[in-house]
C-alpha cells in the first residue's frame, strides 16, 4: 500500500499572516516539525516509514499586518476552506494609537466601534473574505465553496455592550455560529505567566444542523461538549437577538439608578481620620457628615465620609473655616475642568455634581464585584447613608425584588450580559437590570399570553421567594462582625447563608416554573426565550433595537 495517496495535507496548503519577521519564520519551521510529527503517527499507525525528507514543500507565511493586507491576495479567493486564528487580545483601553488607526480601517463603518477589542477586527475581516470567497473575488477567479473559521478572543467580545456592536453587525452579514467554547482560563508559560479568561468561537456565512458548545464546569478545567440547536452572540443555546440598553425596566418592577457623583476633585469626601480631624476643630460639621458608600465601602466594610451640603445653612456654613476651604478647592477644580457642564457646576461648590440619593431607605447594588463570588453582595441601607456613582440604588424594594435579583437566576443573567472590569463583573441598569425577564411581570400590555403566570397561580410562589429573602437576610444578621466580602467569599460563606440561598435559589425557580439544568447556559437560554416573549409585547418605544442586513463592503 502506498501511504502517500492516503495523505491529503500537507505544508504548502497552509497560508499565514504574521507582523514580526521571527515568529513568521518559526511559524513556517513550526508547521514542518508539525507535518514531520504527524508523519511518523502515520508510520506506526500503517507499519511503514513515511517521511517527506528533502522537504520539499513550503508554507506561504506573510510576514505583515493582517489588518492592513487584502487577505484574497495573501491566499486567493477560490481555494481556501478554513480560517482560524489566536489575534492579540487587547481591550478598547490598552490598544495603542495605531491600533485605533487600524480598527477604524476595518471597522470603521460598525457604529460605536470604538468600544470593541482588537480581536473583533479579525471577525469583521474574516466575514468579508468569506463572501468574496463566496461571490468569487471579481478577478477571474471561482467562488470558494463555503469557508469555517474559529478564533480564540477575549470573551469580552461575548458580554456586555460589545455584543451589540459587534454581533450585530455580525448577524446581519448573515454569519452563524457553528460552535463554541464558553469562558475559560488560558495561561501561557511565557515570563509574567498572563492568564486571561477566553472564548473559542466557530462560525461561517452558511448554517450548520450540528452545533456543539463546549461547557466549562471549571474554567481552569477541561469541558464537556453539548448538542444545541442554536448558538447566539451570548455563546447560549436561544434565539440570535442582542439585548440592548434599556431606559427603563421591561417588567414592572421599581427603577434602579446611579448613586450620586461628587465631581468634587476629593474635596467633600473623608477618610474616617479625617472626619474625626475635621470635628475636633469643628464640632458644628458634625450635622452635614454622612457616611458615603461605594463598591468598595458596601462590600468591604471600609467606611468612608462626605459633606452633604445640600440645604446646608449659609450662615452656619461661613462659621466653618476648615468646611469653607474646602468649598472653595472644589470650585476651583470645577473651574479648571476642560468639560463645560463641570464648569457650570462651580456655581453650586457646596453640591454633589450629581445628584441621585434616594429619599427613603433602598437596596443598594455594587457596580463592581469580584467574579469569584457567585452572588453579587447585596444590601439594605438607610437613606442618611450616601450612595456614590459606584453604586446602583432601588427604593421601594420589597423581599421578594430582593430575593429574585439576589438569586442564580438573575447572577446567570448578570454573568452573561454584564462587562468586565479586568475580570470582575460590572454592573449594569440599563443592559442587566432593566431588560431582566422578571418571574410576575404583569404591566398594561404585559398582563396575558405569559404561559404559567395567571395571577392566581403566581400567589404561593411570590410568597415562598419573601420567606427565603428574608432567611437570607436573617442568616446574614446572625455574624455580626463580618462584611460582605467575609460572608460572600467562597471559601468562608458561612453554612447558615449558603443554605439560604440554595432555598431562595429553589423558590426563585419554582416562580419561573423552571425545571432546567443548574447551569447559566440553561438558565440564560430560558431567559432569552422569557425575554423574547416579554419583549415582543412592549411598545415600539421600548421593544429591543433589531438591526437590517446591510451589504458587506469590499
Amino acid at each position: 500500500m502506498d501511504i502517500q495517496t492516503l495523505i491529503n495535507v500537507d505544508v504548502d496548503q497552509f497560508y499565514g499572516i504574521e507582523i514580526e519577521d521571527f515568529p513568521a519564520q518559526i511559524a513556517q519551521v513550526a508547521l514542518w516539525l508539525t507535518d514531520h510529527q504527524m508523519n511518523m503517527k502515520v508510520s506506526e499507525e500503517f507499519g511503514a516509514y513515511f517521511a517527506r525528507i528533502p522537504l520539499k514543500a513550503t508554507p506561504h507565511i506573510v510576514c505583515g499586518n493582517a489588518l492592513q493586507l487584502d487577505w484574497a491576495e495573501v491566499l486567493p479567493a477560490d481555494k481556501c476552506g478554513f480560517i482560524l486564528g489566536n489575534p492579540p487580545f487587547l481591550g478598547k483601553s490598552n490598544q495603542s494609537a495605531s491600533q485605533k488607526v487600524h480598527m477604524q480601517l476595518v471597522c470603521g463603518d460598525i457604529k460605536n466601534a470604538g468600544l470593541l477589542d482588537f480581536v473583533s477586527a479579525w471577525y469583521v475581516k474574516a466575514a468579508r473574505y468569506m463572501d468574496l470567497c463566496r461571490r468569487g473575488d471579481n478577478r477571474g477567479e471561482g467562488a470558494a465553496p463555503t469557508i469555517k473559521a474559529a478564533f480564540v478572543s477575549t470573551n469580552s467580545i461575548t458580554q456586555g455592550e460589545q455584543v451589540g456592536v459587534l454581533w450585530s453587525w455580525m448577524l446581519a452579514q448573515g454569519v452563524k455560529i457553528h460552535f463554541a467554547h464558553r469562558t475559560f482560563s488560558w495561561s501561557n508559560e511565557a515570563k509574567g505567566k498572563a492568564a486571561v479568561h477566553c472564548v473559542i468561537i466557530g462560525f461561517g456565512l452558511q448554517d450548520v444542523a450540528d452545533k456543539i458548545i463546549y461547557e466549562y464546569d471549571d474554567i481552569k478545567g477541561q469541558p464537556h461538549a453539548v448538542k444545541v440547536g442554536n448558538i447566539n452572540p451570548y455563546l447560549v443555546d436561544a434565539a440570535d437577538l442582542i439585548v440592548e440598553k434599556s431606559r427603563r425596566p421591561i417588567c414592572a418592577v421599581p427603577e434602579m439608578t446611579y448613586g450620586s457623583k461628587p465631581a468634587d476633585g476629593g474635596n467633600l469626601i473623608l477618610t474616617a481620620s479625617e472626619r474625626d480631624e475635621l470635628l475636633l476643630s469643628e464640632p458644628l460639621a458634625e450635622r452635614y457628615i454622612r457616611p458615603y458608600i461605594g463598591s468598595e465601602e458596601l462590600i468591604n466594610g471600609n467606611g468612608r465620609y462626605c459633606l452633604w451640603l445640600k440645604e446646608a445653612d449659609p450662615k452656619a456654613l461661613r462659621k466653618m473655616p476648615m468646611v469653607m476651604a474646602r468649598i472653595e478647592a472644589v470650585r476651583k477644580m470645577r473651574l479648571a475642568s476642560t468639560k463645560i457642564p463641570t464648569q457650570e457646576q462651580a456655581a453650586t461648590p457646596t453640591l454633589f455634581g450629581e445628584i441621585r440619593q434616594p429619599t427613603s431607605d433602598y437596596l443598594a447594588v455594587p457596580e463592581v464585584s469580584s467574579e469569584r463570588r457567585k452572588y453579587i453582595p447585596m444590601a439594605y441601607l438607610a437613606s442618611e447613608v450616601i450612595a456614590s456613582n459606584r453604586l446602583y440604588t432601588i427604593e421601594n424594594v420589597s423581599t421578594f425584588h430582593f430575593g429574585v435579583i439576589c438569586s442564580l437566576m438573575h447572577m446567570s443573567w448578570m454573568r452573561t450580559l454584564c462587562g468586565r472590569l479586568k475580570s470582575d463583573y460590572t454592573y449594569s441598569a440599563s443592559l442587566v437590570y432593566n431588560n431582566f425577564p422578571w418571574p410576575d411581570c404583569r404591566s398594561g400590555a404585559l398582563a396575558a399570553k405569559n404561559a404559567g403566570d395567571n395571577r392566581d397561580e403566581g400567589v404561593a410562589p411570590t410568597n415562598r421567594v419573601e420567606s427565603a429573602a428574608q432567611a437570607v437576610l436573617d442568616a446574614r444578621a446572625v455574624h455580626t462582625n463580618a462584611s460582605l466580602a467575609d460572608l460572600y467569599d467562597p471559601l468562608t460563606m458561612p453554612a447558615n447563608l449558603l443554605k439560604a440561598h440554595q432555598q431562595l435559589d429553589k423558590a426563585v425557580d419554582a416562580a419561573y416554573n423552571y425545571k432546567g439544568a443548574n447551569t447559566d447556559a440553561a438558565r440564560v437560554a430560558f431567559l432569552f426565550e422569557r425575554y423574547q416573549a416579554i419583549t415582543s409585547l412592549l411598545p415600539v418605544v421600548l421593544k429591543p433595537i433589531v438591526l437590517k442586513p446591510k451589504k458587506l463592503k469590499k
